[in-house]
């Protein structure tokens, strides 16, 4: 499960960009969380490739973000309650085809691609690190990109908890991306979006980096195509 618009200075950065389907500059931040899935197919390891898509690779963008990682499950978890069902956390890239964003008006099928959630390098455990006030950062090829706090959110983690486990009763091993601060590609003029041979690097403080380089996924011949689709 993944928080879109959840950092206030990218809340007004996306809306700017002409991606925000339809969202006008007043309602750049958000009243309530906005959820949106990631299948597991998009997951991806630390070190894995991003994979370009033939026809998915026109406006690939990075996403630096926290993931909340839950241990104890539950429904209608109260805020006051919510940080004790937390398991620990590890670092997410929500990359994004922005075309078929702003294209379908809505996250899935451009958050959802094969391989678009890179994912590590592994997971700290809650008595660890303080998920309210950790450094976030991104660069890409060496160039710092993002640079905010976690401090910074929107709806902070027992907020998130508490408004998807009011819908969804969240298991163990369930994953909450909180959302991605300001400096992705597209509040760049004109937008910058990575390309082959890219090397793209999320720190998170107390968590580590999770790297990983952009390359173009071989095309799929009709035999592998067939036995996909079965």
């Amino acid at each position: 499960m993944c928080v879109g618009k959840n950092y206030y200075a990218h809340a007004h950065e996306f809306t700017k960009s002409g991606f925000d389907a339809g969202a006008k500059a007043e309602e750049a931040i958000p009243d309530c969380p906005i959820v949106f899935t990631k299948p597991s197919s998009s997951i991806a390891a630390q070190g894995d490739p991003i994979p370009l898509w033939d026809g998915l690779d026109a406006a690939v963008d990075y996403e630096a973000e926290l993931a909340v990682i839950i241990g104890r499950g539950g429904r209608a978890i109260a805020r006051e309650a919510a940080l004790s069902h937390v398991f620990g956390y590890t670092i997410i890239n929500d990359v994004t085809a922005r075309d078929l964003q702003r294209r379908h008006k809505q996250w899935f099928l451009g958050k959802g691609i094969d391989g678009f959630g890179p994912m590590g390098p592994w997971i700290v455990t809650a008595d660890e690190i303080d998920g309210s006030n950790l450094r976030i950062a991104c660069r890409v090829n060496g160039e710092l990109r993002q640079n905010s706090s976690t401090a910074d959110l929107i709806f902070d983690i027992p907020a998130l908890i508490e408004a998807i486990s009011k819908s969804v009763t969240l298991a163990p091993g369930d994953i909450i991306a909180t959302g991605t601060p300001e400096g992705v590609g597209i509040g760049f003029d004109p937008p910058r979006f990575l390309r082959d041979g890219d090397i793209v690097e999320v720190e998170i403080e107390g968590i580590g980096i999770l790297r990983n380089a952009v390359q173009r996924a071989p095309a799929k011949t009709s035999e592998e195509a067939t036995l996909a689709a079965q």
